[in-house]
């Protein structure tokens, strides 16, 4: 029997080769660069950058003032209906008719009661003004807009003064009544309110008088009926005027040596220079601000609100968490020269043996009296410096500190000195235009005991 053969044929079992997924590959590489960046902001030091911009403070503090002034009530010298030559707050003189006492209320017409009118020659000038101002206003001095309006104001009250007078006589003569006619005894603003604190004076006054709840007015006006010996109308003598405003015992402490102060009167917005002083009084300390213009705007108030421009200071305005302290060798300019034939500052530094050998500096402040700071980083203490052609020598011992913060515009931080000018809760003003100091637009840490001096800032 034929043997059989034996037809099977064996398998053999490869193992595939697996091919890259560069997929995965890619997605790996990214995450792990995630991870790094990640970790690398979590323990990176964070350094907030400021732009140094210009800007101001102002501080201010705002009181209500008591005025005082010279100032005399004239009585009627008959009784009857008072009628006024003059308006209000306007200014008369000596010898102006001034008001009529008629037995009878005077009649007035309709059309006696009209507006001023101007001149051709007032309109002209107004309108002069009024361009000129168009032309040359500035948002940033608001108060030139109360400058105008005060000087169209003028131009019509005194207007108004003729108008009113022509209108007395016009209406005595349609009205046919007899009426006698008293003049102003000298010169002066007429005002016809009265309180009753006529009399006061700065040795005088007393803290009731600022209790504006019992405060009383009186008013004249035309065709009232007065009493012969009662007020007629009052008479402010003098320019010169003061307004006594209460000064807690700190205050007064702070003011001790103001002698004069920019006031802001909240009624008009109005920027006035005055003579300033302090008055102690039965344990209380007042303020006593003296002007001597402006009277006639004030001349009906007896209480006004001021504000006290304590600093208004315009400069760099940068935060006071960049302001940082360093040390520096505060130098004479003689010991500063420039070496070889670069332009750079330095001085010379004596060696062993005597001889002496330039090296550069950097020069962080120059003051007036002569002296230049040197940073202790590149100077060692002890160092002997040789003033430049003589055999002067000075040794670096003492420093003196100095304010300032680190500019990052080239990427790393320098120190900066700052003149401080004024301080808010938050920022100061500096000087601006200091050769060693910042300029506007300049970029600084703003925490600056965040950073060191020539770290570099990403």
């Amino acid at each position: 029997m034929a043997s059989r053969k034996n037809n099977s044929i064996s398998i053999n079992k490869y193992k595939r080769k697996r091919e890259m997924n560069i997929g995965i590959f890619i997605f790996a590489i990214v995450f792990i660069y995630l991870i790094v960046t990640i970790i690398m902001y979590a323990t990176t030091k964070k350094i907030s950058v400021y732009e140094v911009r210009e800007g101001s403070i102002l501080t201010d503090n705002s009181y209500t003032g008591l005025i005082l002034r010279e100032e005399i009530v004239v009585n009627a010298e008959n009784s009857g209906y008072i009628n006024y030559y003059q308006n209000e707050n306007s200014k008369i003189k000596s010898g102006a008719n001034v008001y009529a006492i008629t037995s009878q209320k005077l009649s007035y017409p309709e059309e006696t009661a009209t507006d001023a009118s101007l001149s051709t020659e007032e309109q002209n000038a107004l309108a002069v003004k009024t361009q000129s101002f168009n032309e040359n206003f500035n948002p940033q001095k608001f108060s030139s807009v109360y400058s105008l309006k005060n000087e169209i104001a003028n131009t019509l009250q005194n207007a108004s003064n003729q108008t009113k007078t022509a209108q007395m006589d016009a209406v005595l003569s349609q009205n046919g009544s007899s009426a006698d006619i008293y003049q102003t005894p000298q010169d002066g603003i007429m005002v016809l309110d009265f309180d009753g604190c006529e009399s006061l004076t700065a040795d005088s006054f007393k803290k009731e008088d600022f209790d504006r709840s019992s405060y009383k007015k009186e008013s004249l006006e035309d065709n009232m009926q007065v009493k012969k010996g009662a007020p007629a109308y009052k008479l402010v003598t003098n320019e010169n005027w003061s307004v006594i405003i209460e000064l807690d015992k700190d205050m007064a402490g702070k003011l001790a040596d103001t002698t004069y102060v920019k006031t802001r009167i909240d009624k008009d917005s109005e920027s006035i220079w005055a003579d300033f002083s302090i008055i102690k009084k039965d344990g209380e300390f007042y303020g006593r601000l003296d002007y001597d213009n402006s009277m006639i705007r004030y001349s009906g108030d007896r209480f006004l609100n001021v504000e006290l421009i304590l600093e208004d200071e315009s400069g760099l305005k940068i935060p006071k968490s960049s302001i940082v302290e360093k040390d520096f060798y505060a130098v004479p300019k003689e010991y500063i020269t420039t070496g070889g034939n670069s332009s750079s500052s330095g001085v010379m530094v004596q060696k062993r043996g005597g001889n002496a050998a330039f090296q550069p500096v950097d020069i962080y402040k120059s003051t007036e009296e002569g002296n230049v700071y040197l940073s202790t980083s590149s100077l060692k203490r002890g160092t002997v410096l040789v003033k430049p052609e003589s055999s002067e020598t000075m040794a670096l011992s003492e420093t003196q500190p100095l304010k300032g913060v680190f500019n990052i515009n080239k990427g790393y931080a320098v120190f900066r000195q700052v003149t401080i000018l004024a301080e808010s809760d938050e920022y100061y003003i500096v000087q601006e235009g200091d050769s060693y100091g910042l300029y506007n637009y300049d970029h600084i840490v703003q925490e600056g005991d965040s950073v060191d001096e020539d770290e570099v800032v990403y």
